[in-house]
Formats: C-alpha cells, structure tokens, sequence
C-alpha cells in the first residue's frame, strides 16, 4: 500500500526542512512512502528546498493560486502517483509528523474513506481561548451541516483514501477542509476523527489576515458549499420563511375588511402578494438547482468511474512493460 504525503507550501523555505525531517520513514500496513510538495507559487527558493531534500514530487503553480487550489493539484498529482493513501499536512510544521501514523490506521484497517486529525481545541494550549471558542463552533455547525461526527472540522491535517480522493471535487476557493466534510457526508463517505498533537505556531497564518475575516470566508464557504450540494433545502427555507412573512400582512388585511375597516390598507395586500410571490420563485429556483445538482452528481460519478478505468488501464499498461523490462536488462548484461 503506497501513502503519499502532500505538502502544500507558500515561501516555506526555512520551515520545510524541518518539516520533512519529522516525517515517518515506516508505518505499519504501508509498503511505500513517497512526499509530495506543492509550490503555490512562492517567490523564495521553495521548490530547491524540496528537490535538495531529496522530496519525490514537486508541482509548481506558476502564481499564488490559494490552498484550495494547491491541495486540489496535489490530490491529482498523487492519484497519478498511485497513492493509496494521500496524507495532507501543513509546511509551517503546525501539526506532529509523528501522528501521521495514526491518522492512516483508520484506512489501512478499512474502518476509515478520510481521517481528520482532531487538534482538540478545547485543551490545545497552542490556541487563544477566543480560537478554541470559534473553533468548536464552528465544527459543530459543519458537523450538524454535513451530518459526520466531525469534532476539528477545519484541521487540514487529515488523511484521504485513493477510493474517496476520486468522488471529492473541490471547488471552494479559499480552504478545502469543510466543502470535503459536507461532500463526504453527501456521498455517505466514513469520516473518523483521531487526537492528533500540535506544535507553536512558527509564523502567523497565510490564510487570514484577521479573526473576523475567517469567520466571513469560512461562512461563506460552509454556506455556498452547503447549497451546491443541498439546494432545494436551502432555497425551500429562504421560500417558505417569505411566504410565512407574506402570509401576515394578508391576514392582517382580511381581519381589518372583515371588521369593515379594509379601506385603505391595499398597501398590506400588495407587500403580502409579493412575498408570496418571491417565497414561490424561491422554490422553484430550489427545483431547478436541485435538478443541476443532481446532474452534477451524475458527472461526479461518470468522473469517478472514468478514475477507474484509468486505474485499471494504467495497471494493466504497467504489467505489460515488466517483462520488456526484464528482457532489455538480459540483453543488456549479456552484451
């Protein structure tokens, strides 16, 4: 079984060699260990790091293109790799490489499709009282939302397996970790969280620059992933609490014209009839998102199973060149 560890990096030329130091050359159940970083578009000497520490693949983004992005490249370099087992993990060295072996246990047992290590933020000292408030809070909106046991939603320290990396398809554009969550839990995936131990912080964090503008991104992001994959519930509340709104002015109007005093509140008819008329719009527009939607989980699947095909043909292709191999080193040793 091959596990390959991604690392994505942005100007993490000093911390990267400590990073590589720590991670595991052996673990139980894995047969082969490869690393994998992700240049996302550093301006400092990144990627010379990388290849002077011997790291097996290097991919480049040309300019900075977020962590979304850089995660989403490395999934697909490693599934072209052959990992059986992808293992995401920070270059700042915030999470303990030494726990890497236990965040793939779960799969390497066939308990487990993604492994999420779990920072334990009510206790991590490691984090400000206000962070470890926000961060069980928002764990338990995600987990409520994407219906997985979940207790560190937005850790990016979490192991993948080869079946679950071709159904994910990230399209977020500011983090991975909880558009992955409510996918998983859409696609019924088994999703286990293990303790996992942290190291201080070696730089302040790349991906905000401040707490209220995580909780903007981070809810923006739960929210928009949350209607991609759950449409019709989202725009069927958002109808039915216009219609609810539109419905009191109407009744309001009814009770004043039953008791003869209807004259000139018109004005409660017309707000009324037209948020009705918006709550009704909203349902039909939850329809027709819920139909793309399905329609994407028709191409999800198609993309899926053409993953596969890849996989046999690639394993099939590899099967083939063995013993050309094999035959070319004879020759060659006897001539």
């Amino acid at each position: 079984m091959k596990l390959i560890i991604q690392i994505p990096c942005l100007n993490e030329a000093e911390t990267l060699p400590q990073v590589l130091l720590g991670l595991p050359k052996s673990i139980p159940g894995i047969t082969e260990i490869e690393t994998l970083v992700i240049d996302d578009g550093s301006s400092d000497a990144t990627s010379q790091v990388a290849r002077a520490w011997g790291v097996n693949h290097i991919v480049r983004h040309r300019t900075n293109r977020g962590l979304a992005a850089a995660f989403r490249s490395g999934m697909d370099a490693s599934l072209r790799a052959g990992a059986d087992i992808i293992v995401n993990t920070d270059a700042d060295n915030q999470y303990d490489s030494s726990c890497i072996a236990d965040l793939v246990r779960p799969i390497v047992d066939g308990q487990a499709d993604i492994v999420v290590g779990d920072r334990q933020n009510a206790k991590n000292k490691h984090f400000k009282p206000s962070k470890r408030a926000l961060q069980q809070i928002g764990s338990a909106v995600v987990a409520k939302l994407s219906r997985v046991d979940i207790k560190d939603a937005v850790s990016g320290f979490r192991a993948v397996s080869r079946e679950a990396a071709q159904k994910l398809v990230i399209v977020s554009s500011f983090s991975y970790t909880t558009e992955m969550l409510i996918q998983a839990g859409r696609n019924r995936m088994a999703v286990v969280s293990v303790p996992i131990k942290t190291n201080s912080a070696t730089r302040p964090s790349r991906l905000f620059s401040s707490i209220p503008q995580f909780i903007a991104n981070t809810g923006t992001t739960i929210l928009r992933a949350y209607a991609m994959y759950n449409p019709l519930r989202v725009f069927a509340v958002f109808g039915l609490i216009a219609a609810l709104a539109g419905m009191v002015p109407i009744v309001r109007f009814i009770v004043f014209y039953m008791m003869g005093d209807g004259a000139g509140r018109v004005q409660s008819v017309v707000l009324g009839g037209a948020l009705l008329t918006l709550g009704v719009i909203s349902i039909m527009m939850g329809l027709i998102a819920d139909l793309v939607s399905r329609n994407r989980q028709l191409m999800e699947t198609s993309l899926e199973r053409l993953n596969r095909i890849e996989d046999r043909l690639q394993d099939e292709f590899q099967r083939e060149e063995r013993p050309s191999q094999r035959h070319q080193v004879d020759v060659k040793s006897v001539g």
